[in-house]
């Protein structure tokens, strides 16, 4: 069995652990205090929202965050127990997230089927998404009535610096797409890949996991160095599969990132790498909004990329970057010892730079 498929196992076993504790806490959204009960004529409407609102956790994913918060905190010897609060409130911060994020790019598909927004539009979706927002903070509010007050404080704390950092990312990336900016650099880039994915995909969870745990100011620092540059590849992977992927069927529509104008490393390198002719061409593609891209011009800029080495370019700096993040694992993250989580670590070090979806 390949490393990846070892590693998705595992993600596998913990969404096991994870989601029934989310589906029974989904259920708060329709538990309205006994002095402000809604009438039993409006029951339709009541399950109307829950139904909406539930429907993104409803579907699920990867879970590869809440599983690196309880991976983190066996690998320094704590019981998952005391993590599950922390797990399942980083799960529901991404189903907010993802539900906003799709209202402001208007995607078309996530995880499989329509996006929210184009079941209900963007108002209702927006409120579903807020309603989420709100749970997430209720559920990790439960860590101060299990831990001890002050470590419940640095997680919540940890949990506002890490959403705060992220909706940081997605500001700067709109922002940038908004303007069509063609002259940012790949530093620029690395940037958002900080805010956006570094920190809330790999090093938050895992610091999460680890304060949990116990863990030192300079052992938090060391999670984090590792976190920006496995989720720099993490990200650089990720808008590759976009490219050249269908995500196991569940995406019909190759080259969404160009659809929407995003700033990518490979858009950046094609950019710097392209022929004056071409480039004016380029240009004026991303100069259009979404709607007016055809499918032929969004597949002439990949074939662009391909045919100037951006998407060489990309994977082999995704995988640069994957090689620093396990040097770091291996001289600085000593402290997660304990097996079997330290190698499921390991594993997901290769999972995040061979996965096909």
């Amino acid at each position: 069995m390949s490393q990846t498929h070892k590693f998705l196992e595992v993600l596998e076993n913990y969404k096991k652990i994870v989601w029934p504790y989310i589906e029974s806490n989904l259920n708060q959204i329709k538990d309205y205090p006994s002095f402000c009960q809604i009438d039993k004529e409006y029951q339709s409407l009541i399950d109307f929202h829950f139904n909406m609102v539930s429907d993104y956790p409803q579907r699920q994913g990867k879970y590869l965050r809440p599983s690196l918060v309880l991976l983190t905190t066996q690998a320094m010897g704590l019981d998952q127990k005391l993590a599950i609060s922390t797990a399942a409130a980083m799960q529901i911060s991404e189903d907010w997230v993802l539900g906003h994020d799709d209202i402001e790019d208007q995607s078309d598909k996530r995880r499989g089927l329509p996006a929210l927004q184009k079941i209900y539009g963007d108002s209702l979706a927006l409120n579903a998404g807020d309603n989420l927002h709100l749970l997430m903070w209720q559920v990790l509010g439960q860590n101060f009535s299990k831990l001890e007050l002050s470590t419940a404080k640095k997680i919540y704390q940890e949990f506002f610096d890490m959403i705060n950092r992220t909706l940081f990312g997605q500001t700067i990336e709109i922002k940038w797409t908004q303007e069509n900016r063609f002259d940012l650099t790949q530093e620029d880039i690395l940037l958002i890949l900080e805010s956006k994915t570094g920190y809330y995909t790999i090093a938050g969870p895992m610091r999460l996991g680890a304060i949990l745990a116990g863990a030192t100011k300079s052992q938090l620092e060391s999670i984090y160095r590792f976190g920006v540059m496995l989720g720099r590849s993490f990200q650089i992977i990720d808008d590759l599969l976009d490219l050249t992927s269908d995500f196991g069927g569940q995406k019909k529509q190759q080259g969404n990132d160009i659809y929407e104008g995003k700033r990518t490393v490979m858009l950046v390198h094609l950019l710097n790498n392209i022929d004056s002719k071409n480039k004016e061409k380029l240009k004026k593609i991303l100069l259009k909004n979404r709607t007016e891209k055809t499918e032929t011009e969004v597949t002439w800029v990949i074939d662009q990329m391909k045919q100037v080495g951006s998407l060489d370019y990309s994977q082999e700096l995704a995988t640069e970057f994957s090689q620093k993040a396990r040097k770091i694992f291996e001289k600085e993250l000593k402290f997660l010892s304990i097996e079997p989580f330290r190698s499921q670590i390991s594993d997901c070090i290769d999972f995040i730079t061979t996965r096909t979806h």
